[in-house]
């Protein structure tokens, strides 16, 4: 049976549904602040460049570009049953990812006043909606739609102060450009690799996501102590978890990165090249990626986490003991890899930057 059905309607809760609302260590989260405290916000140290990106928002140059073409559908195929998974893995996850950012950007606007904060979200909840549209649609090409209103209301919140929300929320959308970006390459390079049409909508897609990357990079720079202090210890915590995050996860789809040409490790440490550079506009320090025992401490965390899943699988008393044993070994290599020494960046006095990956 083709795994390619041309379903418009779907149940309620579907397995991408049912997957899309699973709470793991390596699926996306939704997200809430304080509201309060986002109106407190002053954009006036920015002023000059919050208006420049202000513009760029108003133009908005991807109006029209989320419209599938005449060619899509007669583009998509069959696909070997293993690779058909992980890409429905995949599109299910980056559908939630994308709708996290639209739920919480629109949070911002229904819940807070301030007309700077009000306005930009206002945007990025629109770029976000137009993601998750777009991916939900070649979804449903496989009969597996994400019911987004469901998962709205039955996803599980969880709790960030605002500085969180900025350092996930900006390595979010700035490690989405590099995964996109990485990817459109490699099919601009060798398109007879794509397989599936979304990919020739990934450039102008990840320059959104930049975009609403330096939003978050200006509120920082609008209140310097964010990068200050001990604010420094949470921006690594949040470079790690990000960094490893993605490798972990990555590493669970070794046939969607074959397909697409690349060795996963590779893939990965491209995008956190790109990550770092980019990241350096703004936080002070940065992950020392040629570091030999930042690889093997990611590696470590790979082993961990294959291990944990056998366990799982296996089901039982013993398994669960050796599965809350491999939870105490991933905590102490990810603090050893905290604990590596890492780069000191030197913040430029303009933190705008382009696409030009």
């Amino acid at each position: 049976m083709s795994n390619v059905t041309r379903q418009t309607k779907s149940p309620a809760i579907n397995e991408a549904t049912q997957s899309a609302n699973t709470e793991t260590l390596l699926t996306p989260r939704f997200y809430t602040t304080d509201f309060d405290a986002l109106n407190r916000l002053d954009m006036e140290p920015v002023r000059k460049e919050w208006e420049v990106l202000m513009d760029e928002f108003r133009r908005d140059g991807n109006h029209d570009h989320f419209q599938r073409d005449e060619s899509f559908k007669q583009e998509i195929r069959e696909l070997p049953p293993a690779l058909h998974k992980e890409f429905m893995d995949f599109m299910v996850s980056s559908v939630t990812s994308e709708y996290s950012g639209h739920v919480l950007y629109k949070d911002i606007v229904n819940k807070t006043e301030n007309p700077d904060l009000r306005e930009v979200m206002t945007f990025m909840a629109r770029d976000e909606a137009r993601h998750a549209g777009f991916l939900n649609k070649a979804l449903r090409d496989y009969g597996l739609p994400v019911n987004l209103n469901f998962l709205r209301k039955a996803k599980k919140y969880k709790y960030f102060k605002p500085k969180f929300i900025y350092y996930a929320t900006y390595l979010s959308e700035k490690i989405g450009y590099a995964r996109y970006i990485t990817i459109y390459r490699q099919f601009e390079r060798h398109p007879e690799l794509r397989f599936h049409p979304i990919f020739r909508w990934f450039r102008d897609w990840c320059n959104d996501e930049f975009r609403h990357g330096e939003v978050f990079a200006l509120i920082m720079k609008a209140d310097p102590k964010l990068l200050r202090g001990h604010n420094k210890l949470w921006i690594r915590f949040f470079l790690l978890a990000v960094f490893a995050t993605m490798y972990v996860r990555d590493h669970k789809r070794p046939e969607l990165h074959q397909a697409m040409g690349f060795d996963p490790t590779d893939y990965d440490f491209r995008v956190f090249e790109i990550t770092t550079k980019i990241s350096q506009q703004i936080f002070p320090v940065s992950l020392d990626l040629d570091n030999p025992a930042f690889r093997a401490g990611l590696d470590r965390l790979l082993r961990i986490s294959e291990a944990s899943a056998e366990a799982k699988a296996k089901g039982g008393l013993l398994s669960g003991f050796k599965r809350a044993a491999l939870g105490v070994a991933g905590a102490a290599a990810f603090v050893r890899l905290y604990t590596l020494p890492v780069c000191r960046n030197e913040l430029p006095a303009d933190v705008r930057m382009a696409p030009n990956w």
